[in-house]
Parts: structure tokens; sequence; C-alpha cells
């Protein structure tokens, strides 16, 4: 019975989709929880003359996972701002954006759009600095989730044109708005939070890299309870979409078998008639054989043979037999054309 199903192609589409979406929204929230469990069980590691010595008595010289806090210090000279006299950083980001308006046609209205020309992001090494001039030194920062940059120039250079450029750009359906000038720098002496490996090298120096096993390597300005409480709502907002996306696909395959109930009640409401109206052949067969033939005038207005032992409704026709209604090829009354909304027995006394 399963070819019978009634599932539509709308219904095949939506319910792989949220089938599809649900596994990869749960997927991402697994990865996510995964990262939650390992800062909450992740070390908060004082940075100081004690941690050389706590390396030294950890297997292999390393720790897969902790959490250190320190200041920012560059190895060598810092990167130095182009747009502003005396900031210094160890990353720095600069982006030339253009803004223009495009012409949508759709919604009839001019909407904004930008588009990266140029971008260059810099670093040089540099150390996180606690207590006692103890030093860390971050390997690989720019593969770090969560190292946001402190805007130090921004500027926005106004688009110009003339009179010809206008009439090229309701022709194109493009507006330059301008183009946006930014820099970004992660400051000397700017306070890091970084959670990853932390490692005791052969020179005795400490690096913090990221770790071995995948894990997510977190080098953020926020503290380390601000970061675990962002990732825990991250968590629970795939789940949410997961456990969304699921209950869709429950209620896409419930609407369907809530209609293939509905058929099969139909079915069975047919399958009771038709026993039914066989009964009351086979009465009026008996009755025939005792009282002579059909009446002529009783007879079905479609095969002209059986009798008529069926009522349509809503129009109240007695005009034909249960099987030809079965025959009809759209439930409408052969006599008025309305739709036959249901169909019971003739009872004859």
């Amino acid at each position: 019975m399963m070819e019978d199903f009634p599932i539509k192609t709308v219904e095949v589409v939506c319910l792989g989709t949220s089938l599809a979406l649900s596994g990869l929204f749960f997927y991402i929230y697994k990865k996510k929880r995964k990262t939650v469990d390992r800062l909450n069980e992740a070390p908060r590691l004082p940075l100081d003359g004690k941690l050389t010595d706590i390396l030294n008595a950890t297997p292999g010289k390393c720790l897969q996972y902790v959490v250190i806090e320190g200041a920012v210090q560059p190895v060598g000279e810092p990167l130095r701002s182009q747009f502003q006299e005396g900031t210094v950083g160890v990353v720095q980001k600069l982006v030339l954006k253009e803004h223009k308006l495009v012409w949508n046609s759709l919604a009839r209205t001019w909407t904004d759009s930008e588009r990266i020309l140029h971008e260059r992001v810099s670093h040089v090494p540099f150390n996180l600095v606690g207590a006692d001039q103890a030093s860390v030194r971050v390997l690989c920062p720019l593969e770090a989730s969560g190292l946001t940059a402190e805007i130090v120039h921004e500027k926005f250079h106004q688009a110009t044109y003339g009179f010809t450029d206008i009439i090229g750009q309701y022709l194109s359906g493009e507006k330059p708005k301008g183009q946006l000038e930014t820099e970004e720098m992660v400051k000397v002496g700017a306070t890091l939070t970084g959670v990853g490996e932390l490692i005791l090298d052969a020179d005795r120096t400490l690096k913090l890299r990221p770790p071995a096993d995948g894990s997510a390597f977190f080098l953020t300005p926020a503290d380390y309870e601000a970061t675990r409480l962002e990732q825990e709502g991250q968590a629970a907002v795939w789940r949410l979409l997961a456990a969304f996306c699921a209950l869709a696909g429950a209620a896409v395959v419930l609407w369907a078998a809530r209609r293939y109930y509905r058929r099969l009640q139909a079915k069975w409401e047919q399958d009771r008639l038709r026993r039914e109206f066989k009964r009351l052949v086979g009465a009026s067969a008996a009755g025939e054989d005792d009282d002579g033939e059909e009446p002529l005038g009783n007879a079905c207005v479609i095969c002209m043979s059986e009798p008529r032992n069926c009522v349509l409704l809503d129009c109240g026709h007695v005009c034909c037999c249960f099987g030809c209604f079965e025959a009809l090829p759209q439930p409408t009354c052969p006599v008025c054309r309305q739709p036959i909304v249901r169909v019971v027995p003739l009872y004859q006394a």
C-alpha cells in the first residue's frame, strides 16, 4: 500500500529539505556543544613565572586545552598605522569597500550594495605578557576565532558625477555612492584571552597554538566567561534551529499521514456501501423472482438494466444504480449535474 501513500512532490521536497537542514544544524550544534564542554573543562592558568614549571612537570611538556590572559607585546618591530600617527599594533587589516545603489526591478526600489575592492591583512609575531613579565608566544593568530580588531581609521569618499553619469546610472541600474576606507588593528597593550594548546619549546619558550585535536582555538578581547556564554548561546540557537526543522519534517509526515488516513476512511466507507448495495441487489433480485420483472420506470438511467438503488446527495436524485455511480468519470449527478457529496442506499419496503 505504500505506493498509494498520498504524498505530493512539494511535500517530498519540504520533507527532504527539513531533514537535511535538521541534520546540518544538529551537526553544527554538536560541534558547538563540544566546544562549550571543552571550555568548561579547560583550566584557567595565571600567566606568571610558575607556568614554565607547570609545563616542565607535564608529560610531553604540553597542555592540550588551557585558558590564559595577557597583554599584547610584539616580538620585534610592531606594525604602524598608515593613518593614525603613533598607533602601533600586531595585526592590521586594511579594507576598501565600494558602496552603491542597485535598482531592484521586483521591489521597484533602489537597494544598498557593497563590494570589497581591496583587502590586506598583516601581522607580526607577538606575545601575551602577564605578571613577572612572563610571556607566551602566540602562533597562527589569524586562525583563531573571535580575534576582533579595533577600528583606528574610517573615512568615506563620496562619489561625484555629472549629468551624463546620472543618465548612465539610470540606464545601467547602478548608482555609485562612494568608497569606504577602514583600518583595523590589534593594538600593542590590548588584553587578549587565548584558549588553545600550550607547549614548552626546546628553547624554554611558552607557545600557544591551535589544538592538535581540532578543538576550537580562541584569541579574543572578551574575557573567559563572556566567551563561554557566547558559545553556549550559539549552541542553543543551533539546537533550536535543528529542532524546528525536525518538527517541520514531522509536520509534513503527519499531514500526509492524515490525508492518507482520510483516504482509507473513504475507501472503507465505499467498501461498506458496496457491500450494502450488493445485499440490496440480492434482495431485489429475490423480490423479482416472486413478483415478476422490475418495472422499467425504476431502471437505472445509465445502464437501463439494474434497478435504482442509491440516493445522490445533496441533490437527492434517485436515478442510477451503485455500479453506475462508481463508474461515473466525475462525481456529478447525471440528472442535475450538481456535485455528489455522498451516496446512501435506497431502502424500499
